[in-house]
């Protein structure tokens, strides 16, 4: 039996798109667009045979439309390919408000969370050339975790007794999230601070390799591979990666996958050059009403090279991404990984309670990637194997490997108190899939 919390998401969904035709009439025609052959081109990927039908294609603008049309959003970019290629491409509202620049295929984003898919992917490359192990200690590449502590008991005044590792942290408890390590817990409680005390994310705390540094002096939540937690262990994984590949890691992600790949606009910002088109970050007031939020401006993945976050990218450049891992690890004849990294990457190694505390049901972890585990459980329509992440100022992508449909959708806004639901990327990903 479903849960009422899960229920009433569901329904929310569901009664979204009921409102799709009066959305299509509210709308209007939306902004003209480039054509379907023409995005194509620009992104270097053929234009598929097939077609969304009518129907799918028009809900998917207007969706898209009717939340910048509303002052939800400032903006969006959305795109879709199968198999045989690019079957949908939207670009609405504004990357910039105050000058009224227009979103378009290389605007660039902060992807944050987006960014763990990558690091797993670099890990993947390196495991396939033996110069890393799944079962390689952490501690043979940063020392520090080594002489890491665990919580083994918490008292109610919220203090903690620790006690020795019972097994290393590897790196195959780092792909999966389960090495215990924490960092985004958000409440007040004592051990939640003590890991938010030396934020390894705020400006002028160094490079990688000094921020990661720091993590080993914090307990553990738990024993590695006891539980799934989200945290920095994707940060720690880009220090491992360094070390093994021998050189750092923004050479290695551009050397290995972005110029393979020609992901031309993926980088960290230090590597952006000025004047680029980019999409600012907004948020709502106490009214709803969209707000330029500039705090991640200056330092949001400056200084230093975040496996966990901090890559910018564009739509145009994580699609092609998104289709190297959809089609078995190759795209336009250059092979990235071989096809069984893929699957191993893609395939379910934790089986449930990812985002557990937010709620959601139904969803396991692979190696950097959220895998669907029960279809049945989760509050979007999906299908047992799909695979997906999102980052935290609105971007996501999805893939269905049933169908070979790759979606991703960028917009740029942190979401205060006063925000609604992020449901424009799920509305286009029931839309999109087949």
């Amino acid at each position: 039996m479903k849960s009422p919390d899960r229920l009433s998401r569901r329904r929310a969904l569901y009664g979204l798109l009921a409102l799709l035709p009066l959305w299509i009439v509210l709308a209007g025609c939306g902004t003209p667009q480039p054509t379907l052959s023409d995005v194509a081109a620009q992104i270097g990927i053929a234009e598929s045979e097939a077609r969304l039908s009518f129907f799918r294609r028009t809900a998917i603008d207007r969706v898209i439309d009717y939340r910048v049309w509303s002052g939800a959003r400032a903006g969006f970019v959305a795109l879709v390919a199968n198999h045989d290629g690019l079957i949908y491409a939207r670009s609405a509202g504004h990357a910039d408000l105050e000058t009224q620049q227009e979103m378009a295929l290389d605007t660039r984003f902060h992807i944050a969370s987006m960014t763990k898919p990558v690091i797993a992917v670099a890990a993947m490359i390196l495991i396939e050339e033996e110069r890393l192990r799944l079962q390689d200690p952490v501690a043979d590449f940063v020392p520090g975790f080594a002489q890491t502590r665990v919580i083994s008991e918490r008292t109610e005044d919220g203090e903690w007794k620790t006690e020795p590792l019972a097994t290393p942290i590897t790196v195959h408890h780092l792909l999966t999230f389960t090495s215990g390590i924490g960092g985004y817990a958000e409440t007040e409680a004592p051990l939640d601070r003590a890991w938010r005390s030396p934020d390894i994310e705020l400006a002028g705390l160094g490079t990688l390799a000094e921020r990661v540094n720091r993590i080993p002096r914090l307990p553990l939540y738990e024993q590695p591979g006891t539980a799934w937690r989200y945290g920095w262990s994707a940060d720690v994984l880009a220090r491992v990666i360094e070390v093994a590949a021998g050189q750092p890691l923004d050479r290695f992600l551009r050397e290995r996958i972005f110029d393979p790949l020609g992901l031309d606009h993926t980088g960290y910002p230090d590597e952006i050059e000025p004047g680029v088109p980019f999409a600012r970050m907004y948020t709502h007031d106490e009214d709803g009403e969209l707000l330029r939020e500039p705090r991640f401006d200056d330092y949001y993945g400056t200084g230093w090279t975040p496996g966990g976050g901090g890559l910018v990218s564009s739509a145009r450049d994580y699609l092609r991404f998104a289709l190297m891992l959809a089609r078995g690890g190759s795209l336009g004849g250059v092979r990235i990984l071989k096809e069984a990294s893929v699957a191993e990457m893609t395939r379910l190694h934790v089986p449930e309670g990812v985002l557990a505390d937010m709620g959601l049901e139904g969803l396991g972890w692979g190696f950097g990637v959220c895998v669907v585990a029960d279809e049945s459980k989760t509050i979007m329509p999906a299908t047992n194997g799909d695979y997906w992440w999102s980052g935290r100022f609105g971007t996501q992508f999805w893939i269905n490997p049933s169908s070979g449909t790759a979606v991703v959708v960028m917009q740029q806004t942190e979401t205060s108190p006063y925000s609604d639901m992020p449901v424009t990327p799920t509305l286009v990903q029931i839309l999109a899939v087949p």
